[in-house]
Formats: C-alpha cells, sequence, structure tokens
C-alpha cells in the first residue's frame, strides 16, 4: 500500500469532506470534540467541501470541510501547513462568519446555532502549551463557567504530537497519527479497529485514486512546499515580497496543462482554480 499524505489539502478533502463517507468525519468529529453516547454526532451534512477563501495573499489557507449535524451544529475543519501573519484573527473570522451566516437580515438570532472550529496545524501555534490539543471556548473570568455556549476553537498542533505506534491508546491518538504519519506507512496499523479509520485509510489509498485526483494531488504538494520555501525565505530575509515571487513561466504552462486535464475529467472550475492558482476566467478558455 502507498498512502497519500493527508496534510496535502486535495487529500485532506478527499478524505473527511467525501459526501458518500460522512462516517470518516464523524468519527473524526466525535473524536476531537469526546462526544460519546447521546452526545455523540450521529450524521453530518458536508457543505461547500471546495469553498476557497477570498484572501489573496494567503495562498497557503484552505477552508477546507464544512458540516452540519443532526443538531444544527456546525462544524469548520481547516489545515493548516505553515504560519503566516494574523493567522490568529484569520481563525476567529472565519469562525464568526460562519455564525453570523446562519441567518439572514431580519431574521430571529434564536436560530443561530452553535458553530465549532478545528484547526490542524503543522506548526506550533501555542508555545506555551506543551499539549498537541487545546480548546478554546468563551468562559467568565471568576466563575469559568461557559455562559456563552455558541462558539468554540479547537486546535490540533502536529509537531507537539510525538507518541510513536506502539503507543498509540486513545483514538483520537489514532487520528491525530493517521494524519501525521499516513503517507510514511506501508500497511494500516494494527491498532486500527474503528470502521472509521479504516475507511479513512482506505480513502488514503493511491490505488484507488484516479490519474486526474493524483495530479491535482501531486501539482498541490509541489505548490505546497513553493510556499513553505517562500515562507522561509521571507523570514530569512525579513522581506515580506519573497512571498509574492511570481511564477515562471515553466510553472504557468504546467498549471495550464494540468487544469486542461482536470477540466476534461469534470472537475469543479472552482477546485481546478484553487489546486492550479489559475484564474477561473483563464479555465474556462481552455
Amino acid at each position: 500500500m502507498k498512502f497519500v499524505n493527508p496534510k496535502n489539502d486535495v487529500a485532506f478533502r478527499k478524505i473527511f469532506g467525501n459526501e458518500n463517507k460522512t462516517a470518516i468525519l464523524i468519527g473524526f468529529l466525535n473524536a476531537v470534540l469526546n462526544l460519546r453516547g447521546s452526545k455523540a454526532i450521529q450524521s453530518v451534512q458536508i457543505l461547500n467541501p471546495y469553498q476557497t477563501p477570498k484572501l489573496e495573499n494567503l495562498k497557503t489557507t484552505i477552508l477546507d470541510v464544512r458540516a452540519t449535524d443532526q443538531r444544527g451544529i456546525s462544524y469548520i475543519i481547516e489545515m493548516q501547513i505553515a504560519y503566516v501573519a494574523g493567522v490568529k484573527k484569520r481563525f476567529t473570522y472565519y469562525l464568526a462568519k460562519a455564525y453570523a451566516n446562519q441567518i439572514e437580515r431580519g431574521e430571529d438570532y434564536p436560530k443561530l446555532n452553535e458553530v465549532i472550529f478545528i484547526g490542524i496545524l503543522d506548526f506550533i501555534l501555542f508555545k506555551r502549551k506543551r499539549g498537541y490539543l487545546s480548546r478554546h471556548q468563551i468562559l467568565d473570568t471568576q466563575t469559568h463557567r461557559r455562559e456563552f455556549k455558541d462558539l468554540e476553537l479547537n486546535f490540533i498542533e502536529l509537531p507537539k504530537f510525538t507518541k510513536q505506534e506502539h503507543e498509540i491508546q486513545s483514538v483520537l491518538e489514532k487520528w491525530v497519527y493517521f494524519i501525521k504519519h499516513a503517507e510514511d506507512l506501508q500497511v494500516v496499523p494494527g491498532h486500527v479497529i474503528e470502521s472509521s479509520l479504516q475507511m479513512a485509510y482506505a480513502e488514503a489509498d493511491q490505488f484507488g485514486w484516479s490519474e486526474a485526483d493524483l495530479e491535482a494531488y501531486e501539482y498541490r504538494g509541489m505548490r505546497i512546499q513553493d510556499e513553505r520555501g517562500a515562507l522561509v525565505h521571507a523570514r530569512e530575509e525579513g522581506r515580506a515580497e519573497g512571498l509574492a515571487a511570481g511564477r515562471q513561466e515553466g510553472e504557468q504552462a504546467k498549471a495550464m496543462e494540468t487544469a486542461r486535464k482536470m477540466r476534461q475529467e469534470g472537475l469543479d472550475l472552482a477546485l481546478i482554480a484553487k489546486i492550479t492558482g489559475l484564474e477561473v476566467s483563464e479555465i474556462e478558455r481552455l
């Protein structure tokens, strides 16, 4: 077996944003939020699985998966590969925007439901915190009671998760291990007995991917490396313009060829635009 890297946003959306296999997302959400029994999520509806943020200067950010459960609670699950300036504010913005967008102007506020954000980070965001999982809620500073229950942020910092396969115990640890290490594995780990996790590994197996899907995945992987390199260069040189380095002619030609093949496969124009970096108008002319 050869598994894809779930940290690649194309792979992440294909695994966790699969509308035909929502059991994967349900299993992951229940593990992260520690929901059991009557509180466990039973069903989800995936919304806009390929929504792209309208922030052109944040090319490494993707609003990966949005969903609602049987109670009307909304979830935003995002894979973030690199730290960028203002990232905490952007997380807050997405949470607040998703909350406010539940109703139109003039509608009743009671129609607003809880919104939960889950950010999976391939970098350390909270340097003073040791654990890899953190949960952020609005609490009274004196009583520590949660009087405002509609907004919550959760973060998984992958660099802080250092357990080896033989040390894995909880279901959450199995999910985090999958996200962090799947691409380095050749077989499904023996600790995987949950059906949702088994399904996730099956979706991550490259054998079941189409040629177009694999090309999109590989192309995005190259762009991720380029973006990481640009961020590192910008920090080393202390110049923000390093992030705005233009594409070379060969990269543009490769993007056009990739977009052409993906269009022939019938992929959504917005998804093609996100993966290749091309404008929708350019893709429509192909």
